[in-house]
């Protein structure tokens, strides 16, 4: 479509802490079901907690990422694609591609159906599987208001998940493994520095990659902002249900604010109180999370045999839970993981269905409008369930494996945004708020490691096919 230009309109006052949490929590939650839960407690339970100091950079990496995302949402009041779109005509077609193939992997929900499986006595968990993709595509249709039915769903499971997870690892971890954990975080392991032998270096690319949201979704914050009203996405509209939500007028072009000190000055407001909301739910919540499910893990099952291949050693994990305290809480430890996997996967199909169709009509050179957005999320929605019914269908059902291919896709997709935004913030946005020497310092950093990750990978890959 063609892009109206950026109007002029008022920077709304900003919005106390307590009034601005919301949007941290689902990309706190995308990460949860997969890199959190699975990825880097998988490598510590086999390598040890020597390698836990790549979750720290990767969440870290992914702070201020998801920050320079919002940073141009705020500004502008319109998403990272329409931004870029601006600029690169034809950037809508590299969205669809990256976002379409790399998630239309069913690796988290095979993995919540197989723990929920393993709980209610179905061996064969694949056909749950499809059943709870189906159920995920029946939350999301209903939904009045698609924002509010994710942020309430993904805040009841992690102010649930996170503080029993806590209690866990206090109880069964040993002062042992608390020192392991410690000397983790700065890459000593036991016998080894920063990477141990015979690691894959392509699921740890896939760890790193999962170490907060992960892959495009990281982009998708910036309609969650915009949909919670931060700066000037407060002149945007909301995604609402076809059939239970009444319509809203939905602008995919933002506006700006005029620069002047006064501006400026509220727009750091802004700027200082969404940077401590993303700190708190996201960096810090999401550390402690990784940190304290890696420690469970390497506390229950590190060097027992039959937890090297798939997602065996969360169900270990869950009878250690249970011997050692009582059965029904190894019982409510897989339940945990395996709800929290299940929101995980409904916050992906939301923000990668919110990615598609408006890439879709950004793609269209204007044979799609604006109000087309709404059926465009529904209609992609539910081509990404068939497709993993699909996929599920044609035998690609161990979960790990799945995990894996969708993460290491993603990294590279991450390579790639990493540079797009710190670009486009550098040339779109008025100089009085672009990003501190600092920020670019981290983020040219970041394009740089997952860059050289992803080509490794790639290269492996070319060498072990020739």
């Amino acid at each position: 479509m063609s892009l109206k230009s950026l109007s002029v309109n008022l920077l709304p006052d900003p919005l106390s802490l307590r009034k601005l949490i919301g949007p941290s929590f689902i990309l706190l939650a995308l990460g949860l079901g997969s890199g959190e839960v699975i990825l880097w407690p998988y490598l510590s339970a086999n390598y040890g907690l020597g390698i836990i100091w790549g979750a720290l950079l990767g969440i870290t990496f992914q702070f201020f990422i998801n920050m320079e995302i919002e940073r141009y949402a705020l500004a502008h009041g319109e998403s990272i694609f329409v931004g870029l779109s601006r600029k690169l005509k034809l950037i809508s077609f590299w969205f669809l591609i990256s976002t379409f193939i790399p998630w239309m992997w069913p690796g988290i929900i095979a993995s919540s159906a197989k723990f929920l499986g393993t709980i209610i006595g179905i061996g064969d968990s694949h056909y749950l599987a499809i059943v709870l993709l189906i159920l995920i595509g029946v939350i999301l249709s209903l939904g009045p208001i698609l924002y509010k039915t994710l942020e309430v769903f993904q805040k009841t499971i992690i102010l649930i998940g996170v503080p029993s997870i806590f209690i866990l690892s206090f109880i069964l971890a040993k002062p042992q493994d608390l020192t392991a954990l410690f000397l983790g975080t700065v890459g000593v392991g036991e016998g080894f520095l920063f990477l141990p032998a015979g690691i894959s270096i392509a699921t740890f690319l896939a760890a790193l990659a999962y170490a907060g949201a992960g892959g495009n979704l990281n982009l998708a914050q910036s309609f969650y902002i915009k949909e919670k009203g931060y700066g000037m996405g407060k002149y945007a509209g909301r995604i609402t249900s076809l059939l239970t939500g009444k319509s809203e007028e939905i602008s995919i072009t933002g506006t700006k604010f005029e620069e002047t000190a006064e501006n400026t000055k509220r727009f750091n407001l802004w700027w200082r109180n969404i940077n401590i909301e993303h700190f708190l739910i996201f960096w810090l919540t999401g550390s402690i999370t990784i940190l304290l499910l890696s420690l469970l893990s390497y506390s229950a099952v590190f060097g027992q045999p039959g937890i090297e291949q798939g997602v065996n050693f969360i169900i270990h994990e869950a009878r250690f839970i249970g011997e050692r305290i009582f059965p029904a809480v190894g019982t409510f430890f897989l339940l945990i993981v395996s709800l929290t996997l299940f929101g995980t996967q409904l916050g992906v199909f939301d923000a990668t269905s919110r990615i598609l169709s408006e890439n879709v009509i950004l793609g269209a050179f204007g044979r799609l409008k604006e109000k087309n957005i709404r059926p465009l999320y529904y209609l992609v929605l539910w081509l990404q369930i068939i497709a993993g019914i699909i996929i599920l269908l044609l035998g690609f059902t161990e979960p790990l494996q799945l995990v894996i291919i969708a993460a290491v896709l993603n990294a590279i997709a991450m390579f790639v945004h990493t540079g797009l935004v710190l670009w486009l913030n550098m040339t779109s946005l008025e100089k009085s708020i672009r990003p501190s020497f600092f920020r670019i310092g981290v983020m040219a950093l970041a394009f740089l490691f997952y860059g050289g990750f992803s080509l490794y990978v790639i290269y492996a890959q070319f060498l072990s096919i020739k």
